[in-house]
């Protein structure tokens, strides 16, 4: 299967950058190399380093930026961008983007298990090292695994979900992606079967649990941040409201300044904001994407320029 990506909120990207051609930039989340290709097109003396942890989008990534002199490839987490750069000897950037999303790859191609639709193994990984999510399914307690679907699904048939896997679990691991799905639509009530694949949620927390994806965004944004050169651009795209609320609590960090109580009648702390918004408020797909692109319905960018270390 052709790995593909279709860049989400491409041109929308490329502006809250404000891409320099003699700019020094970091896409973490290359894919099949949408975003980083149009990032490439646009240096000329530059510099483009892409990372993904996808050993797949890794490949995929080196041969269609091999045409871009200004671009390289490495396999890496975004979260560990400072050892990428630090190996490159790279100090500062002027930009980074994340594109906090699954590919339509990892999505339609069955046998990485992301997809509730057919039946295959139950992996989830995105780096494919580490536990999949065979390995939660079966050895969580119903307390843990309950905990997953609510605080990263939002599922609110959480509990009877759970009770529904430990008892199938019991007289045989749950290890594939149609066996997991069909216990979870046995579990929910019939009315929540018809607003959506019932399966849609556990899936989703089961991927951000196996990947640690907040984690990731969480220690991510600090890294991105922190190698910004001053008027450098952090750009990042969520599609989940959790990774949405975390980007916008830190964005709203990095541009806090003063922090003495209110009734203070002048500032003691002595802290200025490090960055300011790019975007005063989230983007979203305009109509025509969503037409295009469904899957891109629930994405959001947000920006902020550094303004000092």
């Amino acid at each position: 299967m052709e790995f593909s990506h279709k860049p989400v909120l491409l041109e929308e990207s490329l502006e809250a950058l404000d891409i320099r051609p003699d700019g020094v930039y970091v896409d973490g989340t290359a894919g099949g190399a949408g975003h980083s290709s149009c990032i490439a097109k646009r240096l000329t003396t530059g510099r483009l380093i892409a990372l993904d942890q996808d050993p797949d989008a890794v490949a995929v990534a080196a041969k269609r930026l091999a045409v871009y002199p200004a671009a390289q490839v490495e396999r890496c987490n975004f979260r560990d961008m400072d050892k990428a750069l630090d190996r490159l000897g790279i100090d500062r950037v002027d930009g980074v983007l994340l594109d906090i999303g699954v590919s339509s790859y990892q999505l339609d191609n069955e046998e990485r298990g992301f997809s509730y639709h057919g039946d295959a193994p139950l992996d989830m990984r995105m780096s494919r090292e580490g536990i999949t999510a065979a390995d939660l399914v079966n050895t969580l307690t119903a307390e843990e695994l309950a905990g997953i679907f609510r605080d990263y699904g939002e599922e609110k048939f959480a509990c009877r979900i759970t009770k529904a896997i430990l008892r199938e679990r019991e007289r045989e691991p749950v290890t594939t992606t149609g066996r997991l799905a069909d216990i979870i639509r046995e579990a929910v009530p019939a009315a929540a079967r018809r607003d959506g694949h019932p399966a849609r949620k556990c899936f989703q927390a089961l991927r951000i649990a196996v990947n640690r994806e907040l984690d990731s965004l969480s220690e991510g944004l600090d890294a991105a941040f922190g190698r910004l050169a001053v008027g450098g651009v952090l750009a990042v795209i969520t599609f989940h409201s959790l990774e949405d609320r975390m980007v916008k609590q830190r964005f709203a960090a990095f541009c806090k300044g003063c922090q003495c109580p209110p009734d203070f009648p002048v500032c003691v702390c002595g802290k200025t904001p490090k960055a300011q918004l790019r975007l005063r408020k989230p983007v979203s797909p305009s109509p025509d994407e969503l037409e295009q692109n469904p899957r891109s319905r629930s994405a959001k960018l947000r920006a902020v320029r550094k303004i000092q270390d």
